[in-house]
């Protein structure tokens, strides 16, 4: 049985303009291998309304799983929970559940609740919250959309929250093997190893060292005894 698919979508004019490196995709890449769910696609999108809604819909459409990450902040450019929203023809507004969450957590701390901070208690009125730990504002669930933080330590406390009772498959395993020759003299041995093992993916990734080239050749399947059989098979070729 084939593993649950997922996609990613990044939200954030920031990332975009290469002000902020992103690493919340290494990390949930990570995660969902873990547990068993193929990471498939990867978008990152502006601070767009018009192209966070269809991002949105494309994915939700195509894959069984999505997450984003960024845009559901205090200030005037996080609209991801509106976008989300209206890819879905859900209302939203100020939740009561949400805004117990942070009225009480700035109460707590003394700081004040402000109309900036409210508006991360704007949920859309189907969802359900994603626990946060780290900063109390919550995430939220619509349909098989999970939306999340974008700053890294508040995401990677989302992304535990939702993965914990979200059913997987069977984890990715990868073997890597170093050829110290050139992509170019590799290639036709690497096309009959694919034809062999067609269910098994193949990467080539070259370096240069000491003015000599090489690739590493990363094998990945969730098998452990084909993936074993194909790293034999591999290592014999170049012998």
């Amino acid at each position: 049985m084939p593993n649950p698919t997922a996609a990613m979508l990044v939200i954030g004019d920031e990332i975009l303009s290469g002000r902020t490196r992103d690493a919340n995709m290494h990390h949930l890449a990570g995660q969902l291998t873990e547990k068993g769910i193929d990471l498939k696609e990867v978008r990152v999108v502006s601070d767009d309304r018009d192209a966070i809604i269809a991002a949105v819909q494309a994915l939700s459409t195509g894959y069984e799983h999505v997450f984003t990450s960024g845009g559901i902040g205090p200030t005037h450019d996080d609209i991801t929970a509106d976008c989300v929203a209206a890819a879905f023809g859900d209302g939203i507004d100020v939740r009561a559940d949400a805004d117990k969450l942070l009225g009480d957590y700035y109460a707590e701390n003394g700081r004040d609740y402000n109309a900036a901070r409210k508006r991360m208690a704007r949920i859309p009125d189907s969802a359900t919250l994603i626990e946060n730990p780290v900063s109390i504002a919550p995430g939220f669930t619509l349909k098989n959309v999970n939306v999340m933080a974008g700053v890294p330590s508040v995401f990677k406390a989302m992304v535990a929250s939702v993965l914990a009772p979200m059913g997987g498959g069977a984890p990715l395993l990868s073997v890597s093997v170093r050829i110290d020759r050139g992509e170019g003299d590799i290639a036709g041995p690497l096309g009959e190893l694919d034809a062999q093992f067609p269910d098994i993916s193949i990467g080539s990734y070259p370096f240069q060292e000491n003015g000599r080239f090489g690739a590493n050749i990363v094998l990945r399947h969730s098998d452990e005894a084909l993936l074993d059989e194909a790293k034999t098979a591999l290592e014999a070729l170049f012998a």
